[in-house]
């Protein structure tokens, strides 16, 4: 998969700069692609000393059996600053993109896109860097507030900041806590949620982060 190359920011005033000129080429509509042959799921994980693995996993999106996977490991590429959070996971990301042999047809962040305090969290970030289309599905919300959704499984309550729905609480197991949903690039909130409860036919998070946080940890594990 062809990515970009990136001067990286080194100040976080750099990086809120490049958050400001990107923030604008954000599209919030669009329909899942049809066919939808492949989505990807993408995480990371972090061992000491700033040093991470980040790993890519490509599931028939049918079956969401995997057909492509791979990994990077480095060093975070930036420093730890709230709001700035996907400037340390980008660079390892994009470089296992860059590994993959297949052009996912969406990509699923694990973490957010429009629900991040500065409306442009890591999926927006990769989305618009890819011109492809992004989700995040996170395990906790960043930024808004929301009403607990029905218990059902499929239900969802919109999460709003200041006064803007910025995603959705997503209920994907009866009874069990919601995931949260949110635009990165190129589909809308209706079709992210969709895409969320087709990836989670057994469990509460979707089957791309699932296999990717397996294979990011076993990667890291395997690097000392």
């Amino acid at each position: 998969m062809h990515v970009p190359e990136l001067a990286w920011p080194t100040t976080a005033a750099q990086a809120r700069a490049e958050q400001d000129r990107l923030r604008p080429l954000v599209r919030t509509t669009g329909s899942l692609p049809a066919p939808l042959r492949t989505v990807a799921g993408l995480d990371v994980a972090y061992g000491g000393d700033d040093r991470l693995a980040a790993a890519v996993v490509v599931l028939d999106a049918d079956t969401l059996a995997p057909v492509d996977q791979a990994t990077a490991v480095g060093v975070a590429a930036f420093d730890y600053v709230p709001g700035l959070f996907a400037f340390r996971e980008l660079p390892a990301l994009l470089a296992a993109l860059a590994a993959l042999s297949t052009v996912p047809d969406v990509l699923v962040c694990d973490g957010h896109g429009l629900a991040h305090p500065r409306r442009f969290g890591l999926a927006c970030h990769l989305g618009v860097l890819l011109d492809r289309p992004t989700i995040g599905i996170a395990k906790t919300p960043l930024s808004g507030r929301y009403e607990p959704p029905d218990p059902r499984r499929g239900a969802g309550s919109a999460l709003l900041a200041d006064g803007e729905v910025v995603g959705r609480a997503l209920r994907t197991r009866d009874g069990v806590k919601p995931v949260y949903v949110s635009v990165g690039h190129r589909l809308d909130l209706d079709a992210a949620c969709a895409l969320a409860l087709r990836l989670t036919p057994r469990y509460r998070l979707p089957e791309t982060t699932r296999r990717a946080d397996r294979l990011c940890r076993d990667a890291l594990a395997a690097a000392g």
